[in-house]
């Protein structure tokens, strides 16, 4: 039987991310770094000689040319792919747009990593984690995981708390363990799935160029 896989990866690094603001549903495009990142999560995908059969996007850009480039590095830009909204990253309403650490100073470091980590705190007139998941979660379990019982490979290009939710699902994580999670950019997470259609493997992809791996508690 064929091997299930999906792939997600955070998209490279915004020009946002650079500049250390509240990204959310902005829409900032990719610094030459997160370019290379995403050549690079190409170069580590095509080392799993897999073939993909649709990838998952978001609504915003960063997202969409991550996936773009991942695609271009491993030959595979004639699949089906899909953007919508519901993988979007969280929104930060009234923290979009602002300086991570103008915002500690003002609120201080505590209220700050709440607003940014916490699975039921959300930022003023924004989005929690479990809002987020919210949309990411359905949307994944009917568009997405038929697709995996059907014994296609996919790959998802989304974002740092959209993957979190996803992650949160698919590893059964605690809304108590969920704030210790980080994702990086650029990095790519490999699941597996047996033939019920549950988790089987879980393969943190090297990152070579660090020579570290993934750390997904």
């Amino acid at each position: 039987m064929k091997t299930r896989n999906l792939i997600i990866v955070r998209h490279g690094q915004s020009e946002w991310n650079e500049k250390n603001l509240f990204t959310g549903w902005e829409n900032p495009g990719l610094t030459q770094k997160g370019i290379d990142e995403a050549m690079h999560a190409g170069d580590l995908i095509k080392e799993l000689d897999i073939k993909f059969d649709w990838m998952f996007t978001s609504a915003l850009t960063r997202a969409q040319l991550t996936g773009s480039i991942i695609l271009e590095k491993i030959n595979q830009t004639d699949i089906d792919i899909t953007k919508d909204e519901a993988l979007n990253e969280r929104f930060y309403g009234d923290l979009q747009g602002l300086n991570k650490d103008e915002c500690r100073q003002k609120w201080g470091d505590d209220m700050v990593q709440i607003w940014r980590r916490s699975y039921d705190q959300g930022p003023p007139g924004g989005e929690t984690l479990k809002d987020t998941g919210e949309r990411v979660l359905p949307y994944y379990l009917k568009e997405i995981y038929p697709l995996l019982l059907k014994n296609m490979n996919i790959l998802i290009a989304a974002h740092g708390n959209s993957l979190r939710s996803l992650i949160k699902y698919l590893e059964v994580i605690s809304d108590e363990d969920i704030v210790k999670l980080e994702i990086p950019t650029g990095a790519p997470i490999h699941y597996s799935f047996d033939e019920d259609g549950n988790v089987r493997i879980l393969i943190a992809v090297q990152r070579k160029r660090s020579n570290q791996s993934i750390m997904l508690i």
